[in-house]
């Protein structure tokens, strides 16, 4: 009604992911040509960085050239500030601010050209899972607003929701009484999705399983704004239905989806360059990880005029795939699954990095705990010591202990580490529960 461009992005999109690998990247191509010349002329930002490394922009002609470019680390984008706003249009009027859960927020901004890609490749993404707008659908979502929206953009919302069926019960509080609470509405507004923060929809997925309160069919259920642990899939399964990790950030938003094959991540190759690459251990030079390897996630935004993000470390682990299509035919690269962040690795005793996401393959590993863990939480002291807090359904046996002092002892070795069994670990301020904190 409003003539915005994004349905038909969305109609380009549903033809575009047949297209073969190749005829994609001839699209990124294109796209990052513009993106490049436009940074170059209006940023300065990129005028600068690429002037320091001798760059024009015919030096970029695809995404093959991109690690000419620098990255662009939180830490950068930051101290840059408004030298990476573009000084002519588009210009980047819609202004965003990260959550900023591995420290200081990112200020960062977009123009409404990217806004309308954005939409599309979500809708797409999410169409994968059986979303259409206009369904019912049920967000587990949060947190709620601290302070209270103005009257017009209060109803604005509303009716916005109503239109499109949609019910949002706020995840922030996980008691039992918020739990059921959720659980009711959920069976009273009967929908056809279910989309939620992902250790939040598992709480509620334990919940209704303990209380036999699935009253309900089949559900997807779209998994975001957190990882996924292979240890909960089948729980959302029992509760709810079929499971669809995402995997995205507040800065480029969807990054990537599952398809029904449940193959890895798609990437949205339209709208982003994505790279896993593995850096040297001095941080200075760096290469693509091969297929099967864990590397860091960066991504450039095609989009993104007004205020660009070339090449973007985002902080996250994710295992890199590979060229092998996807057997559901679509041409769009994948990564395999992701595997935390940068920021959430360990130092055993002689200082050697510990990937946080050994604990999940630990609990996975043992019988004893896999049964038993409901949650857990790492959380590494700046004396270097650890403290393991565990939610679990009985206290944990002897062999539970013996399993976790032998990978300690494996993988930790001569770190003081405390077991503590707990009876919550609380989310933080944005609904979302920290597995590792590593205190600096």
């Amino acid at each position: 009604m409003r003539g915005r461009p994004t349905l038909r992005h969305r109609a380009l999109l549903e033809r575009s992911q047949w297209w073969s690998a190749d005829e994609l990247r001839a699209w990124q191509a294109g796209a990052l040509r513009r993106l490049v010349a436009h940074a170059y002329a209006h940023v300065p930002y990129y005028r600068e960085v690429m002037d320091a490394r001798g760059l024009v922009p015919a030096d970029v002609g695809g995404p093959e050239d991109l690690p000419r470019l620098p990255l662009l680390t939180k830490a950068v984008a930051r101290a840059a500030g408004a030298a990476r706003r573009s000084t002519a249009p588009p210009l980047p009027t819609i202004a965003k601010l990260t959550g900023g859960t591995t420290g200081e927020p990112l200020a960062f901004g977009f123009d409404v050209g990217s806004e309308y890609w954005r939409h599309a490749i979500k809708f797409r993404g999410w169409g994968w899972a059986g979303y259409r707008v206009g369904q019912r659908a049920f967000y587990y979502w949060g947190p709620a607003q601290t302070t209270t929206p103005p009257l017009w953009s209060r109803t604005k919302v509303t009716l916005d929701r109503l239109a499109k069926r949609e019910r949002y019960v706020d995840c922030t509080l996980r008691g039992p009484a918020e739990l059921a609470a959720a659980a009711a509405a959920l069976a009273a507004h009967r929908p056809e999705i279910f989309i939620c923060y992902t250790q939040a929809g598992v709480d509620l997925a334990r919940h209704v399983l303990a209380h036999g309160g699935r009253t309900w069919g089949e559900i997807p259920v779209l998994c975001c704004a957190e990882r996924l642990d292979p240890l909960d899939r089948p729980l959302l399964e029992r509760a709810f239905g079929p499971v669809f990790e995402t995997y995205g950030c507040r800065e480029v938003m969807l990054i990537g989806t599952e398809c029904e094959r449940h193959d890895g991540l798609h990437t949205s190759m339209e709208n982003l360059v994505v790279e896993v690459i593995v850096r040297d251990p001095d941080g200075v030079g760096e290469r693509p990880a091969r297929p099967g390897e864990l590397g860091e996630v960066v991504v450039t935004d095609l989009h993104n005029l007004g205020m660009p993000f070339l090449r973007y470390a985002l902080g996250d682990l994710a295992v890199a795939g590979g060229d092998a299509p996807c057997g559901c035919g679509r041409g769009l690269a994948r990564i395999h699954h992701l595997e935390g962040r940068t920021a959430e690795t360990f130092r055993d005793a002689a200082g050697t990095p510990v990937c946080g996401i050994l604990f999940s393959r630990i609990f996975s590993w043992s019988p004893a705990l896999a049964d038993t863990v409901r949650h857990w939480q790492a959380v590494q002291h700046v004396d270097g010591s650890l403290t393991l807090k565990v939610v679990a359904a009985a206290p944990l046996s002897a062999e539970a202990h013996a399993d976790l002092r032998r990978s300690f002892d494996q993988y930790l070795a001569g770190l003081p580490i405390r077991i503590e069994q707990v009876a919550e670990i609380a989310p933080g301020a944005n609904g979302k529960r920290r597995t590792v904190v590593v205190e600096t």
